[in-house]
């Protein structure tokens, strides 16, 4: 999902703020426009995360165009972020996958060192990558 994020233009002395109009109470900020945007996505994440983790509806983003009709936004600065809903879900997936048997052979024996099922150790090392 593509979520428009409204910055608020900083100064020497101001960081910039971040508004996330689709999602109501998200916002950031960052000292340089890069790390407003960059920590954005992070309040992003952590606002969808909680909505699914709660079993709330993730909203639908809206166009900067019709964000910028907003005057609470006047002269402040457009970015998108996009969001990979798929990353955020902790919903189970059942999939088929081939792999040479050494190389099973490995991951069962590194699982059961770790005291995890396959599918858990495969998953934290994806998460780790």
């Amino acid at each position: 999902m593509k979520y428009p994020i409204a910055i608020e233009p900083g100064d020497a002395t101001h960081a910039f703020g971040v508004a996330v109009p689709d999602l109501p109470g998200c916002f950031s900020g960052g000292d340089t426009l890069d790390e407003a945007i960059d920590n954005a996505r992070e309040a992003i994440e952590l606002w969808l995360e909680t909505v699914i983790d709660d079993g709330g509806q993730v909203p639908e983003p809206r166009s900067i165009a019709e964000h910028q009709a907003n005057p609470e936004f006047s002269n402040w600065i457009w970015a998108v972020v996009t969001i990979d809903l798929a990353e955020l879900s902790d919903k189970s997936e059942r999939i088929n996958i081939t792999l040479p048997a050494r190389v099973l052979r490995r991951i069962d024996a590194a699982a059961k060192s770790a005291g995890e099922s396959r599918s858990g150790f495969i998953a934290h090392l994806a998460l780790r990558a």
